[in-house]
């Protein structure tokens, strides 16, 4: 059964039974706590909790999911991947356990026709109602299993929804491993569906096993949480041994073998089959991972995805594949998952990109890291040493990015070996202190967002009205300070404030939050300074109180800055036209990462793979103007998140939306799924200014530009700017250009002829200095003061000055200034004195400390400065002294 059928029987079944098909979220979650979509549920997360009313009782979906946790565990088992796609049913309190497990039963043994022998159950340790409701579908007493809180309690990995699960392993017989069920072999008893009965709500864990985390309470409502591995239930029906080997991965596996010259070896244990699997496997990840706006970095979901591929690439080397060949591998993923996943082949070009240029940057880093090993690996035999410390490994793994299984190999052939154990105490150590900052910020989080649902239970959600007013009546509903409800605020005092009603945009799509004004009806005073979501559909004012006392209950009149709210939904649709006309000049892959919409002024990163050059960039500015001229109109509408795709509505990176979506069509040029303010016409967003593009990273370009007001003084200044210079050159604006070229010309002569004069006049002072040379035993010096020169002069003088001595001997200079009210001494010494082991910062060494500063230099020059002035004549003499000793030793 190929795995195109296996999605659609999936999605006949549930949709027949009431439930409504919701499209998968994006890997790029927009919940904070996670790093990248690692469930079918992440996307309902906000229902199970009872923060927000879900639009449907039931749901059924197919669900991209990534999770790292299993990286290490890949090509080793046949049944793990950092990537998979995740069929699931859900449930928002409708139907509980009864009917989750006889939907799953009936589905896999009727309509996928799995043998039910085969089919074995795991329970929560103390779950008897789960256990009779499989007895009452068939499941004897004997192929039902109890299992601890480690195994069969599901949750995220972070606080939020969670409940015991059940799970359906199948039996996939003895050449997979001995007998005794799920609970003593992973491998033969394969997992392929979990079922939650989510009902519970974590907290954060102390930091010991899985199931390590506290129950705080019940969820609002009883519901299913599914989860069917599309991997998994492939290989069973397609009859393979590995994930590799289905229709998802198989024909990617195909151009591994390709490059690599020979045939996967199959499931044998092997570093080769290891490594096959690996490419393969990382290879789909990466694909989807670019294609939902993740891109390579040092940290967050852009280091997955760098770390992914970089060792697909070391897996590749591997398998004797030299060339840079994962783009071409990627490819094979795009071309086999394209029509099933169109935004692979939507986003072919930068996906391709992304991966030759990462390909290309980790060929640097290996060169580099080869070089570093290499001079490690020859003080450690310099010194009789037999083991390269873990300090070096750390740091070439750390700040180098190079792999430390390359730093063992490389160790090996030299014939020596690696501090392992102190290279794994510090990584370690980095891990701790990046997870004990990572727990704090996260339980400091989890706190303000339990005060938070506390007032949505009470409340209810935001009225936001401020689409089409920018004041309203409203009620103080809550007040806190430092996250903690209080019953007061006084004037002077910082607070969080929730109302009812209320005007004031919270901060969301790159758009700031609304400032302005709350007033009580006794004259209490509250300054709104930034307005955030709390929660999903629930606004958070921060603010000072500048009269009065503040109190919950208090009726009060809420007034958004409005000149500053048309401010920035001028910038809010000139960003619109902005990315429109950049995917128009530039290629479909130019996609929106990230932006801030500002009053008055934009900011827009996108994903570019080189610098816009300055007259495309000029058109592109003079396109949006153009557009924005002719005033298009600007509408604003809603329809179901299929309907919007379906009329091709772009969604962007890092965003969410639910069932409902908000559409803002700016004339034909924009269509784009957003809440944010936006102008009535075209023509009110304009101008737009650009300032620059700059790069901000591996693939990504940063717009930064003005609109109204903004825009139209940086043209006045820029004006004004003009007509200053045109005044001074005595020029009109018009011949600018020319007359500032040929006074430029003029100049450049000019310094020439001057730096010519100088460099004599140097070499006369040069001629004069040797003349006064000091005559030793051993050798000749001159030491001495110089005045007018810079200090740059004075290192290029003592070096004139040496070649004008006997070199035959050993020969040094000494000279000091004071320059920019501060001392300067410069010392330069020939061969002779190098061969017998002096450095010229030796010279200046305790003349340096005299003048309150300290030397710099290698080999025959050095300089040294400081601050006291009045010890310059001393510190001369020092130094002077140190280079006679230095000569007749």
């Amino acid at each position: 059964m190929r795995s195109a059928d296996i999605r659609k029987i999936f999605f006949d079944y549930f949709t027949s039974r009431g439930h409504t098909r919701v499209p998968s979220g994006s890997l790029v979650p927009a919940d904070p706590t996670l790093l990248l979509a690692n469930a079918g549920m992440n996307q309902f997360k906000p229902y199970f909790l009872g923060e927000v009313p879900p639009p449907y009782s039931r749901a059924t979906s197919v669900q991209k999911c990534a999770r790292t946790s299993d990286i290490d565990n890949v090509g080793r088992t046949t049944r793990h991947a950092t990537f998979f796609e995740m069929l699931g049913n859900f449930s928002f309190g409708d139907y509980f356990k009864a009917d989750a497990i006889r939907y799953a039963w009936e589905l896999l043994t009727e309509h996928y026709r799995l043998d039910p022998e085969k089919l074995w159950i795991t329970v929560y340790q103390d779950d008897d109602e789960a256990i009779e409701l499989w007895r009452q579908v068939g499941v004897p007493a004997e192929r039902i299993q109890r299992l601890g809180m480690d195994d069969n309690f599901w949750s995220m990995g972070v606080p939020g929804p969670c409940g015991p699960c059940s799970e359906i392993c199948y039996d996939r017989g003895p050449a997979f491993g001995p007998a005794g069920g799920p609970e003593t072999n992973g491998e033969r008893y394969l997992e392929i569906w979990n079922l939650v009965f989510m009902q519970n709500l974590r907290g954060e864990g102390a930091g010991g096993g899985k199931g390590d985390f506290p129950i705080l309470g019940e969820l609002p409502n009883k519901s299913i949480d599914t989860g069917l591995g599309l991997d998994r239930i492939a290989a069973i029906l397609q009859d393979v041994d590995t994930v590799c080997e289905t229709d998802l991965l198989a024909p990617t596996l195909a151009a591994v073998e390709r490059l690599a010259g020979r045939r996967f070896p199959g499931r044998n244990g092997s570093d080769e089959s290891v490594s096959f699997q690996i490419v393969t496997e990382h290879a789909r990840s990466t694909a989807f991972l670019i294609a939902d706006g993740v891109l390579p970095a040092n940290e967050g979901r852009g280091y997955v995805l760098r770390r992914l591929m970089r060792r697909a690439i070391r897996h590749a080397r591997s398998l004797g594949i030299d060339q840079p060949a994962l783009a071409d591998v990627v490819g094979s993923v795009i071309d086999n998952l394209g029509d099933d996943w169109p935004d692979l082949r939507a986003q072919r070009e930068l996906i391709t990109a992304v991966v030759s240029r990462e390909e290309e940057t980790f060929g640097v880093t290996l060169r580099q890291g080869t070089r570093l090993l290499d001079a490690a690996i020859t003080r450690t035999r310099s010194s009789g040493g037999t083991q390269i410390m873990g300090e070096t490994a750390f740091e070439l793994h750390d700040t180098y990015g190079f792999p430390i299984e390359l730093t063992l190999e490389a160790a090996q052939a030299a014939g020596l070996t690696v501090d392992e154990d102190r290279y794994a105490t510090l990584l370690d150590e980095q891990r701790r202190r990046a997870k004990k900052s990572g727990k704090a910020q996260t339980a400091a989080a989890m706190r303000r967002q339990d005060t938070y649902r506390e007032i949505l239970a009470q409340h209810g959600r935001t009225d936001f009205v401020g689409y089409t007013d920018t004041s309203a009546d409203t009620e103080i509903l809550a007040l806190l300070a430092d996250g903690e409800p209080v019953l007061e605020a006084s004037e002077g005092q910082q607070v969080e404030i929730v109302i009812g009603r209320s005007p004031f945009y919270a901060e969301r799509g790159g758009q700031i939050g609304d400032i302005g004004t709350l007033t009580t009806s006794d004259g209490t005073t509250i300054e709104v300074t930034d307005t955030t979501y709390g929660l999903d559909g629930f606004h958070v004012l921060t603010g000072q109180v500048t009269a009065g006392q503040a109190r919950p209950g208090q009726l009060a009149h809420a007034v958004v800055d409005a000149q500053r709210r048309a401010a920035i939904a001028r910038s809010h649709s000139a960003t619109h036209v902005l990315h429109a006309m950049l995917r128009r000049n530039l290629g479909d892959h130019a996609r929106q990462q990230g932006s801030l919409v500002a009053p008055d002024r934009l900011r827009f990163d996108f994903t570019h793979f080189a610098p816009v050059e300055p007259a495309r960039l000029q058109a592109i500015g003079t396109m949006i103007n153009d557009y924005l001229l002719a005033d298009p109109a600007v509408r604003v509408w809603h329809a179901t998140r299929a309907e919007a795709e379906e009329a091709g509505a772009i969604a962007f990176f890092g965003d969410t939306y639910g069932e409902r979506v908000r559409i803002v069509d700016i004339g034909d040029a924009s269509r784009e799924l957003c809440g944010g303010t936006h102008v009535a016409h075209g023509a009110q967003a304009g101008p737009v200014r650009i300032l620059g593009e700059s790069s901000i990273g591996a693939g990504l370009r940063r717009i930064e530009a003005l609109t109204g007001r903004d825009a139209f003084q940086r043209a006045d200044h820029e004006r004004r700017l003009l007509d200053e210079v045109t005044h001074l050159l005595g020029s009109r604006p018009d011949d600018l250009i020319t007359t500032l070229t040929k006074r430029l010309a003029a100049l450049a002569d000019a310094e020439k002829t001057l730096a010519e004069y100088r460099r004599r006049e140097l070499e006369n002072v040069a001629t004069k200095l040797a003349g006064q040379r000091r005559v030793l035993d051993h050798g000749t010096l001159v030491a001495a003061t110089v005045n007018d020169v810079t200090t740059a002069e004075l290192r290029t003088l003592a070096v004139t000055v040496r070649e004008l001595l006997p070199q035959e001997a050993a020969a040094g200079v000494v000279l000091a200034t004071v320059s920019d009210g501060k001392s300067h001494l410069a010392a330069a010494i020939n061969r002779v004195l190098l061969d017998h082991g002096v450095q010229a910062r030796h010279i200046l060494a305790e003349a340096a400390t005299t003048i309150g500063g300290g030397a710099g230099g290698t080999g025959p020059l050095a300089s040294a400065g400081g601050r006291n002035t009045t010890a310059l004549k001393a510190a001369l003499t020092q130094a002077e002294e140190s280079l006679a000793a230095a000569i007749n030793r």
